[in-house]
């Protein structure tokens, strides 16, 4: 097989598009507010591929065969990842008929206080991730949960969501299940275990500032929407109890899934299996629901046929003459990921475009020059992973491509390759959620029902961890160097 040689385009002509983008992505927010993700974003995307696609046929002779299939490519590796989000929308409604979400909020408000509420959320997020290597599953699952109890507690849903994201992505980022855990390392050049022992070096830090922040805003009520009467726990607590039967025996379904995560089944049939689990327990335990759902008084086979799919699908809600319930009792099934699906697939064809056309090749090299030390290498490598983040609008391209462009610079610089990996983690892995059309940070939006751009001040570990990165770096700390002839690598 025949390498294709790379496009070769100047840096003035690769950043015109991106300066564009991000002037239409802030026309976005200006005019549309938190409704930019809806149709505007997908739009500016595409408009700012058309741009790329025909400045690369202009001046480097792009053919838009080569653009196509760059485009098919990029799609394609998403195509596990829209499976999984259209699930944890089917996922989303069986659970809600069944009475599993209701008996998430009901617990939780009866176990949980506002003013620890934060960082306990963050600590539940960290704890399932780390079991399962699934931040998306464990946003998808409990921190769906976790959202109705902190809606119903009174306090800001941006608080909440960043408190969720922190802990699912601390757990994902040091669980030896977790795909990105798994490619940093390969792409660096070391193994698994050294690579997980080394980021503990920057994790634990970030992770105790977060939870120490998020403790003092409990403390200090800063989180709360101001919005809610002192009694609305109570008050929805028992419009949940009055419209299910709640009972421990409805955690079977959420225990049978996170078994199956942690025993590594692929999470596309570990999530559709909790869908049928979830049907099973409405059918069972939530009758009268389903059957309300279904527009019938009884559960018969046409009304609970059309009651189940209707769930996976589409729309539902549960009315209980409470207004909050109601608002939090309610999910758009698999149609409601598809804003997400579609925001998806506009951000990986500009990333392929782009790619195709040479510009993220003319960027990358420009990114490269004048490196020197261990810290401006830190510096640089971080600081590309956050512009694929954004450029690419993929975590994984985040990681792989800034991998592959630094490794040998690190290893001229004498550093041993868990240095690249650890800074591949810390950056590309944790800023993904933070951009708003890159495919993490639509696929948390959108099953949070909480926009980005809302939760993203409040994601305290994403924001701290890169820093933390460079602050050991700048300091010397725990760098590991290369060992040279009869010696063993050693941290300086």
């Amino acid at each position: 097989m025949v390498d294709v040689k790379q496009p070769s385009i100047s840096l003035g002509w690769a950043l015109v598009p991106v300066v564009i983008l991000i002037g239409l992505l802030a026309g976005d927010v200006w005019a549309f507010a938190d409704d930019s993700s809806y149709g505007p974003n997908q739009i500016a995307m595409l408009i700012t591929a058309l741009i790329a696609g025909g400045i690369g046929m202009w001046r480097v002779g792009t053919t838009w065969q080569a653009i196509r299939d760059a485009i098919a490519k990029n799609i394609s590796t998403t195509s596990e990842a829209l499976l999984i989000l259209l699930l944890i929308g089917a996922l989303s409604g069986t659970w809600l008929v069944a009475g599993i979400i209701p008996a998430f909020i009901h617990y939780g408000l009866q176990l949980l206080d506002p003013s620890w509420f934060l960082a306990a959320a963050c600590v539940i997020c960290a704890v399932l991730s780390l079991a399962t290597g699934s931040s998306w599953g464990t946003v998808g699952t409990v921190g769906v949960a976790l959202v109705g109890i902190g809606t119903a507690l009174g306090i800001s849903t941006g608080w909440v969501a960043g408190a969720i994201i922190s802990g699912a992505y601390f757990g994902d980022k040091l669980s030896p299940l977790s795909d990105t855990t798994n490619i940093a390392p390969a792409v660096a050049g070391t193994d698994l275990f050294t690579h997980i022992r080394y980021m503990l070096y920057t994790t634990l830090p970030s992770i105790t500032i977060a939870l120490i922040v998020f403790l003092v805003a409990g403390l200090g009520g800063g989180q709360f929407s101001g919005a809610l009467e002192t009694n609305i726990s109570e008050e929805v607590g028992a419009a949940i109890q009055g419209a299910f039967d709640i009972h421990l025996g409805l955690f079977i379904a959420p225990v049978a899934v996170i078994f199956m995560i942690a025993k590594k089944v692929p999470a596309a049939p570990a999530l559709f299996i909790g869908v049928l689990l979830g049907g099973l327990t409405a059918w069972i335990w939530q009758p009268a629901q389903l059957a309300a759902v279904a527009g019938s008084d009884v559960l018969d086979g046409k009304s609970l046929y059309t009651g189940l799919f209707q769930v996976m699908a589409g729309d539902s809600a549960i009315v209980t003459g409470n207004g909050l319930a109601d608002e939090l009792l309610s999910s758009g099934g698999m149609a409601g990921m598809l804003n997400t699906v579609w925001l998806i697939l506009c951000a990986m064809t500009f990333g392929a475009t782009m790619q195709a056309t040479g510009m993220l090749d003319a960027i990358s090299r420009a990114m490269l020059k004048g490196v020197t030390g261990t810290l401006g290498l830190v510096a640089r490598a971080s600081g590309t992973c956050l512009a694929f983040n954004i450029l690419t609008a993929d975590q994984y391209l985040a990681i792989v491509i800034p991998g592959n462009m630094y490794k040998d610079s690190f290893e001229a610089q004498g550093l041993a390759p868990e240095n690249l990996s650890r800074t591949l983690e810390d950056t590309g892995t944790v800023t993904s959620v933070l951009i708003p059309w890159n495919t993490c940070g639509v696929a948390q939006a959108g099953i949070l029902g909480v926009s980005t751009w809302t939760y993203l001040p409040y994601c305290i570990f994403n924001w701290v961890s890169p820093l933390t990165t460079l602050v050991v770096a700048a300091l010397g700390w725990n760098i590991r160097k290369l060992p040279k002839a009869g010696e063993t690598s050693a941290a300086s």
